[in-house]
Order: structure tokens, then sequence, then C-alpha cells
């Protein structure tokens, strides 16, 4: 028997497929990896049959039967996987006919593998969307309480990497925490438009066959089947959507990533991480290396890879389904598992980060952090915002020739550059009174720190319960 008549299409064709084109458009070797959605998509379609008069019910529990069978095989690692049935469905079919015999071929039925791949995706996103939501919420809440816990932490804010003015380490990480929000959402928004049904919309036109789609759709879990036949199998939007959440993702995760390597050198000396985070050298004893964050950085441009893929896998692709989209599963099965480590390895390691009190607090008050907290002291005691600035450029110059800073100066070194200028400038001249100083929502106050801990904590429980 030649190797075309050994596939469900070998009917039209007079010789079998060469050799290395059987490899070549296999995608067996990847997609078998949907072989759960593809049993639990089939068991329904099976199950809608049954109800609506095509399949008898001693069809369909034999069919069921026998998937549930196959799946026990695969699960333990028994099931011959062929390069010439070409993919998933395929051997899938084709064992449960060896099984079953001739019912098994009527489990295609009014379906498609146009429809049944696109199907068996989106219970796969769906469920890897539900396994990356719950890391990314384990990563909030160890973001949340160490925030909380360190929200009288002192530490220079940044801008340009140059010290700008004190913040506290509770409020730089509700600052992190507020990026995976936005993550967050985008990701429960993406899964909405991944859970809807292309079932039923079989090659491209649909099927002349009585099914009933909303049966499947209920019995999957989907939110509605899809409304157009022609799009349900060539969509591949919600897959690109997931790689731009993941790409976005993975830009923050890689900003934190940034952030910590630099905070671990001893140049900065500002935090610990556990030994469990980090490697040594080969050739260098004293070495600490943050490899987790540097490999989570890393592993960013690959998903941007994907994404770029993905996009680029679409462009040009008439309606409806085309061998184009085989290439659409390893950049996605690749993103789903790098979001889903990175997101773990974050998970374990944030909560964990031990900070270096005093070197933070020393190195806030290096760089004149407080420089604004002066002009903004002359401004209420009069003085235009402009003098001000000039006023406090002077005494800035003058502690950099002095090697002091402002808090360092005597009153009367400051009052050489402003007479408007008395003892309680000390008040505010203070890292601690800096810091308390802005205390409004949003600002880095210990106080409005504890505060915007807490409604981040109730809006993910909130989030978590609306999920």
């Amino acid at each position: 028997m030649s190797q075309a008549t050994n596939q469900s299409w070998g009917g039209r064709f007079s010789e079998p497929t060469d050799a290395f084109v059987a490899r070549f458009t296999a995608s067996v070797t990847f997609d078998q990896r949907l072989a759960r959605q593809d049993i639990q998509g089939s068991i329904a379609h099976a199950t809608m049959l049954a109800r609506v008069g095509v399949l008898t019910d001693d069809e369909r529990d034999t069919i069921i039967n026998g998937l549930t069978e196959i799946q026990g095989e695969i699960e333990r690692g028994e099931f011959n996987w062929s390069i010439p049935l070409e993919d998933v469905h395929m051997n899938i079919e084709a064992r449960l006919t060896d099984k079953i015999g001739i019912t098994g071929k009527k489990l295609h039925t009014g379906r498609s593998r146009n429809d049944q791949v696109a199907t068996d995706i989106r219970l796969f996103m769906r469920d890897e969307i539900d396994v990356i939501e719950a890391e990314l919420v384990r990563l909030r809440e160890g973001m949340i309480e160490l925030a909380d816990r360190e929200a009288d932490t002192i530490m220079p804010g940044f801008t340009h990497l140059q010290t700008a003015q004190p913040v506290t380490f509770g409020h730089h990480l509700l600052a992190w925490q507020e990026m995976l929000t936005r993550d967050h959402e985008r990701l429960l928004d993406c899964r909405k438009r991944v859970n809807v049904m292309p079932l039923g919309a079989a090659a491209l036109a649909g099927t002349t066959y009585p099914i009933d789609r909303h049966v499947t759709a209920e019995l999957l879990g989907f939110d509605r089947p899809a409304e157009n036949s022609l799009d349900a199998v060539s969509d591949r939007d919600f897959a690109i959507e997931f790689t731009s959440f993941a790409s976005i993702l993975l830009m923050h995760l890689s900003r934190m990533s940034e952030e910590l390597v630099l905070w671990t050198s001893a140049q900065f000396d500002f935090i610990d991480l556990p030994d469990r985070f980090c490697t040594g050298s080969s050739i260098m004893p004293q070495k600490k290396n943050p490899d987790v964050p540097e490999l989570v950085r890393g592993k960013t441009g690959r998903v941007y890879g994907h994404l770029m893929a993905l996009l680029t896998l679409m462009k040009s692709q008439p309606l409806a389904y085309n061998k184009d989209n085989q290439e659409d599963k390893e950049p996605l099965f690749d993103a789903v598992d790098t979001v889903r480590d990175c997101l773990k390895a974050f998970a374990d390691m944030v909560p964990a980060i031990e900070p270096k009190k005093d070197s933070m607090y020393e190195a806030a008050r290096r760089g004149f952090s407080t420089a604004t907290d002066l002009a903004d002291y002359l401004v209420r005691k009069g003085v235009a915002f402009r003098d001000a600035h000039e006023i406090v450029g002077q005494s800035v110059a003058y502690g950099l020739k002095s090697k002091k800073d402002l808090s360092e100066m005597t009153l009367e070194e400051l009052q050489q550059f402003s007479a408007t200028i008395e003892q309680d400038v000390f008040e505010v001249l203070t890292l601690e009174g800096s810091v308390a100083a802005r205390n409004h929502i949003g600002g880095t106050a210990p106080e409005q720190v504890r505060a915007a801990a807490s409604r981040a904590r109730e809006a993910l429980a909130a989030l978590k319960g609306d999920a």
C-alpha cells in the first residue's frame, strides 16, 4: 500500500508522497503536545453528534471509551507517534480506528482538521493562560507583601540613572507591581478572545450535518462559537495577542532584572539575592552571579522574536486556512513556556530579596537627593521657583567643592546663598523628612506606600474573584 493511501486524503493521489516532503510537512513532532486538548475536543464533538442523531449512543460511548484509553497510552508514554500520519489529529484517529474499528472513522463527521486544530490551540492556550495567571498572581502577591514590609526603607530614586530624589524601597517595588497589574489585565482580556470556539466551521464553510455548535461550546467551556466559519479556521489573532502580552510582560520583567543585576553589584550593593537564585564562577571564587534575572533579561528577545514571527506568518495569508499556519505552534509553545518559567522564577525570587538598608540609605545621602526639597522650601518662603532653582544649584556646587551634602552644611553655609533660609530648613533636608513630605496618593511617603499596598492587595483579590 502506498504512503498516500495511508492518509486521510490519499484517495485523490496516484503516487505516494516523497519521503522528505512527508517529513517536511509533518507537524506531529511538535503538535503532539496538543493531544490532551485534541481528545477533549473529540469527546465533546462525539457527544454533540450523538445528541443530534448523527451517532448512536453506543457509537458515542465506544468512541469516548477508545479516546480515554488512548489518552492513558499517551500519558504513560506508550503511544507510537507516526510521521506518515502527519499530525496529532490523524495519529489519534488512526489509533482509535485500530482499537474500535469502523466506528472510529465516524468521529470526523462534520468537522475538518482545520477547525479541529484551531479548537485544540484555543483549548491549549486557555489552559496555559490559567497556569500563567496563577504564577503572575503569585508574583504580584509576593511583591506587594515585600513592598509593605519595606515601606520605610529609604533608597535613592533615579532619573537617567543619576540620583534624583529619595524614595522608599516599598514605593519602588509598587512601581513594578503597577506594571504587572497592567500585564494581568491584558492577559485576562486576551483570554476572553481565546475562549471562542471554531469547531463546527469544518474546512471553511461549515457542514451540511445538523450539528449544534452551542452544545459543543458548552461542553468545552467556550463562551460562544465563532460567528464566521472562514474566520474561525484561519484566525490566529489570539496567538499574536498572547505573544504581544508576553512581549510586554517580558519587557517589564527585563527592566526589573536590569535593576536587580545593578543592585546586586558591589558598586550599588543595595540587595542580596539568596544563593539558590545565583551561580558562581569557574575561575573567580568570590563571584556570585545573578543568573536568574540575567537569563530573564536575555529571554525577552526570544519572546519578541516569536511575536514578529507570528505577525509575519499571518501578514499575507488569504482566507481561509493555509499550510503556513502549521508554523504558528512552535513559536507559540515556546512563548508560553518562556513566560511561565520566567514568572515562576520571579515569583520564587522576589519575596526572597534581602534589602541592604544601610547601603541604600547611604547611597540616598550621596548625590544631593534632597536638592528639590530645598527648592520647595524656598518657594514656600516666597522665593520664585526659578530663583530657588538657582540658589540650590549654587548650594550644590558649594557642596561638591566642600564634599558636603546639603544636610551636612551649617546654617551659615546655606545662608550665604539665601538669607531666606532658616533653622527649620533641616527638617526638609533629612531623607526621612523628604520622603514623608510626599504624603499624597501615589507619593513615596511610607504612609502612602502602606495604603497603596493595601489597595493593591484588595484590587488583586477582586480580580482573582472576577476571574
